[in-house]
């Protein structure tokens, strides 16, 4: 039993190293697509959070916002995590997909308020239709996003 524990006990340390180190290096990518790419499952449960407590967000968009929320953080996946590459790549396609579901209903301003990243990114996962529907929308910090 002591084994069993000793080999727990170390294989729990190293995936807590593994995590720190993983966001260590990311915070110290240079901008552009590979830091995005990093920060994009982030962004989008920061924004998921912000938006269901937003008054103005249907509660349908809530509700899906909710389970991709709980999509990321649940440790039960279609694909495995540990794999290479595609591990996380179910949570990346449930997310994008929930997202998208939610910000049919959600205003425009207050969609890209939520978002803590890049607009542009956003308007890139919401797709071309979308993208021209907030072409010369003003977000809060002032920046004009033009597609």
């Amino acid at each position: 039993m002591e084994r069993i524990l000793l080999v727990a006990g170390v294989g729990l340390g190293l995936w807590a190293v593994s995590c720190v180190l993983m966001v260590l290096f990311a915070s110290r990518l240079p901008n552009g697509l590979l830091r995005q790419v990093a920060e994009f499952l982030p962004a989008c449960v920061t924004t998921a959070r912000t938006l269901r407590q937003h008054p103005d967000v249907p509660r349908r968009a809530k509700a899906a916002l909710l389970v991709a929320i709980l999509w990321v953080v649940s440790p039960i996946d279609l694909l495995p995590e540990f794999l290479p590459v595609i591990g996380p790549l179910d949570d990346v396609v449930a997310v994008v997909l929930l997202v998208r579901y939610a910000a049919r209903s959600i205003p425009r301003d207050t969609l890209l308020d939520a978002w803590p990243g890049d607009p542009r990114l956003l308007i890139r996962l919401l797709g071309r239709d979308r993208a021209e529907a907030t072409a010369g929308v003003t977000s809060r910090s002032g920046l004009v996003i033009r597609e």
